[in-house]
This record gives C-alpha cells, sequence and structure tokens, in this order.
C-alpha cells in the first residue's frame, strides 16, 4: 500500500479557517481532482462535512470518512472508527494510492505514526488568518521537488507551489 498526503497551506501552515476552504486556486483545485481521481481519499469527518453536499462523496474516487462517532452514516463512502482501522483495511491496496486529504487532525495523526511515503504540499503565497493548521515536519527527512508553480492573476487571488516529497529512508 503507497499512502500519500495532498495538502494546500498559507505561509503561516494554515490550512482553514471555519471548517472551510480560504482561498479559490482554480488549478490548485484541478491538480488535487486529477492526482486524486482512480485512488482512495481519507477524511476526518468535519473534513468531508465540508464538502458541498452535491460534491460528496468525491466522485472517481473511494471515500474513506474517520469518526469516532458509530451512528455516523455517509452515504457512498465507507466509514472508519481509525486512521489505524483505515488503513488496515487497505493494507493490500496495490492498485490505488491512498490519499490522506484532511483536516489538521487526520494530518497529524497521519504524520506523526509515520505511516506516510509521499507528500503533495501546495504552498499559497499569502496569510489567511486561519484556525486550522498543517503540522510541522523535518523537512531534512524527504526528498523535494516543484512539480508546479502558479503565479497569482485575474483566476488565482495568490501564487503557489506545489511540492512533492518523496522519504529519503
Amino acid at each position: 500500500m503507497k499512502t500519500a498526503l495532498i495538502v494546500a497551506m498559507d505561509n503561516e501552515r494554515g490550512i482553514g479557517k471555519n471548517n472551510d476552504l480560504m482561498w479559490h486556486l482554480p488549478v490548485d483545485m484541478k491538480f488535487f481532482k486529477d492526482t486524486t481521481s482512480g485512488h482512495v481519499v481519507v477524511t476526518g469527518r468535519k473534513n468531508y462535512d465540508s464538502i458541498p453536499e452535491r460534491f460528496r462523496p468525491l466522485p472517481n474516487r473511494e471515500n474513506a470518512v474517520l469518526t469516532r462517532n458509530a451512528a455516523y452514516e455517509a452515504p457512498g463512502a465507507l466509514v472508519f472508527p481509525s486512521l489505524e482501522a483505515c488503513l488496515k483495511h487497505y493494507a493490500d491496496e496495490t492498485e490505488r494510492t491512498v490519499f490522506i486529504i484532511g483536516g489538521g487532525q487526520i494530518y497529524k495523526e497521519a504524520m506523526d505514526a509515520g505511516v506516510v511515503d509521499e507528500l503533495y504540499i501546495t504552498q499559497v503565497d499569502h496569510r489567511y488568518g486561519a484556525d486550522t493548521f498543517f503540522p510541522a515536519f523535518d523537512e531534512s527527512e524527504w526528498n523535494v521537488e516543484t512539480i508546479l508553480e502558479q503565479g497569482k492573476d485575474e483566476k488565482h487571488e495568490a501564487g503557489f507551489r506545489i511540492k512533492r516529497y518523496t522519504k529519503r529512508f
């Protein structure tokens, strides 16, 4: 099983505010969609609930939702009580990548557990006053390459670059 994490964050590591995205960046949204299509996406319940209903579950992906609420239902998605249970379910997955897509608590859990093989991080050149943040990590443990750069323009309120991190060992 290959596990990846995909996130966009601002200059203060902010990833969300009031359980919502803080920016509208079409090229980044297309990158997210193209990168995760055909794979598994794992999200926490609050993050899943923040996705507009008409887009739930995310199309062309197997959706997995993490929640401690045993009664929670997410039609069209699998529900797991923990990240550990979810990853155990996908342990024999060989065709698809398991993408951790948020939110903050799930990112922290995945990074702390050391289960992530690859990171896709969009660094947005702005500060948004977030209330949810991506955890700090030791970048020296990763090989890094910039795979996309987008300047500020009429469709993008801020410039950004997307970096791909792969484990060094």
